[in-house]
C-alpha cells in the first residue's frame, strides 16, 4: 500500500502521539508498504517526511501548518498524481489534518482518522478563564470554513457543560465525520464521540510500543519495607497532565519517595517553586526534556510510573511502555482502567490530591504489591506492542480498499 499520513504535531515536539506516529510508520515500511508523512517543520532530513507551508508561529514550540488552502496547494504541486496514494490517514483536527481530508474527498481516496483526545478538555484547563469561549468560537469558526457542520452540540450538564467545550465537541463531532473509518485508542472514548453524534464507522486501534522495547532484559520490580519508593514521571509538565496535584499527594503522603520528572511544559516553573517551598527538592528531581532512551534507562530502577491526566480520553505512551517494561502504573482516571491491567496498577478513589496522597501511603504500606503488579505487567506487555496493533491498522485499510470508490 501507499500510504500517506497528515499531522499537525510530528517534528520539534516530544510526546506520546508523535512517537506513535513514528513507531506506526516504521513497523508499516518493515512490512513493505510505503508511507509518506505530511506535517509542518522547518528542517528535516527523512525521505519519508514531506514539510508542508508552515507558519512562524509555534505553540508551545511545535511548529503549525499554514492555512488549508495553502497546504493543498503546495502538496497539488509536489504530487500532482495525488491518486497514487491508497490510504490517506490523518492524526488531528488542524491545518494540516484538515489539508489531508479535503485531499482525501477530492481524489476519493478512503480516508482514515484518528481522534487521540479532547479537545474540550485542552481548552478547558490550558486557555486562561476570561478567554476560553472566545478560543473555542475561533477554532471552531476557522474549522468550519473547510469542514461541513453536520452536527452541532449544545451545552449540557455531561461533557459540554460550557459553551467553549460544547464547540469543541461540535469540532470533533464534524472532523470525525469526514472520514469513512474514526480511530480511536478507547472503547470510552468511542462512545463518548457517539453519544455527541458520530455516525461514521469507529474501531478502536491502540497506540503501540516499538517492538524492540520489549526486547530488553527488563527487571521484576521489587519494594522492600522501609525503602524508597522510586517513581517516574515521564510526561508533560503541564496542567492537564496534572504535575502540582500529584505534587501534593506527595507532601501530604509524606512517604520516602524519589520522584523523577522527565519533560518540559508550562508548569515547570511553579512546579520548582512548589518545590522549593514545601522542601521536597531532595525528594524531586525536574529534568527536563532529555533523549528517549534516557528516560528508558532511568525506568529501570523505578517502582511506579505516575500518570495522573483526568478526563482527557488519551492513552498516554507512557502507560504502554510502563506495561512492556513491567513497570506497574499509578493513576486517577478510572476510564484508563480499560488500558492498564488492573492487577498491574492502582488507581486513587478520585483525582483529589488527598485521595492519590492515601492510595501512596496505603501501598507504602504493603510493599510486596509492587513485585506482584510487575510480574501482571509483564504478563499482558505484547498486548500493547506496535507489531499487535499494525495488524488491526492493516485490517481497517485493506477494508475500506474492498470498498467500491463513491
Amino acid at each position: 500500500m501507499n500510504i500517506a499520513i497528515f499531522t499537525d504535531l510530528y517534528l520539534e515536539v516530544a510526546g506520546g502521539i508523535p512517537s506513535s506516529i513514528k513507531a506506526q510508520k516504521t513497523e508499516l515500511k518493515k512490512r513493505g508498504h510505503k508511507v509518506t508523512v505530511f506535517c509542518p517543520g522547518e528542517t528535516c532530513d527523512d525521505e519519508d517526511v514531506v514539510l508542508v507551508p508552515t507558519s512562524f508561529l509555534k505553540v508551545s514550540g511545535a511548529p503549525m501548518g499554514k492555512s488549508p488552502e495553502k497546504i493543498v496547494a503546495y502538496i497539488m504541486e509536489q504530487f500532482p498524481i495525488f491518486s497514487q496514494f491508497d490510504i490517506v490517514h490523518v492524526h488531528y483536527e488542524a491545518e494540516v489534518s484538515i489539508a489531508g481530508g479535503i485531499l482525501a474527498r477530492k481524489f476519493k481516496i478512503p480516508l482514515v482518522q484518528t481522534m487521540h483526545g479532547r479537545e474540550d478538555m485542552a481548552i478547558a484547563i490550558n486557555v486562561p478563564h476570561p478567554f476560553k469561549t472566545l478560543a473555542a468560537a475561533v477554532l471552531a469558526k476557522a474549522h468550519s470554513w473547510y469542514v461541513p457542520r453536520k452536527v452541532t452540540v449544545k451545552k449540557d450538564n455531561q461533557l459540554a457543560p460550557t459553551l467553549a467545550r460544547a464547540k469543541m465537541w461540535t469540532l470533533m463531532v464534524n472532523q470525525a465525520n469526514t472520514a469513512d473509518m474514526v480511530l480511536t485508542p478507547s472503547w470510552h472514548f468511542a462512545k463518548k464521540l457517539k453519544k455527541y453524534g458520530v455516525t461514521r464507522p469507529i474501531e478502536v486501534v491502540s497506540n503501540g510500543v516499538a517492538d524492540a522495547l520489549a526486547e530488553r532484559d527488563w527487571p521484576v520490580r521489587e519494594l522492600k519495607s522501609g525503602e524508597t519508593l522510586n517513581l517516574i514521571w515521564n510526561s508533560r509538565v503541564s496542567r492537564e497532565k496534572r504535575i502540582m496535584p500529584f505534587l501534593e499527594a506527595l507532601k501530604l503522603a509524606d512517604i520516602p519517595v524519589s520522584l523523577n520528572v522527565y519533560g518540559g511544559g508550562n508548569q515547570v516553573e511553579k512546579a520548582k517553586r512548589y518545590l522549593e517551598r514545601h522542601g521536597l527538592t531532595e525528594s524531586v528531581t525536574l529534568h527536563g526534556q532529555v533523549p528517549h532512551e534516557q528516560i528508558m534507562d532511568a525506568m529501570d530502577e523505578q517502582h511506579l510510573s505516575v500518570t495522573v491526566s483526568y478526563g482527557f480520553d488519551t492513552q498516554g505512551l507512557t502507560l504502554l511502555e510502563a506495561e512492556v517494561t513491567g513497570l506497574p502504573v499509578f493513576f486517577c482516571d478510572p476510564d484508563m482502567k480499560e488500558i492498564v491491567p488492573a492487577s498491574g496498577s492502582v488507581c486513587a478513589k478520585d483525582p483529589s490530591a488527598q485521595a492519590m496522597a492515601r492510595e501512596l501511603r496505603v501501598l507504602y504500606s504493603h510493599p510486596e504489591r509492587i513485585k506482584k503488579m510487575s510480574l501482571a505487567m509483564m504478563k499482558h506487555r505484547k498486548e500493547v506492542l506496535q507489531s499487535v496493533q499494525i495488524e488491526k491498522l492493516l485490517k481497517v485499510y485493506e477494508e475500506l480498499l474492498q470498498k467500491p470508490k463513491k
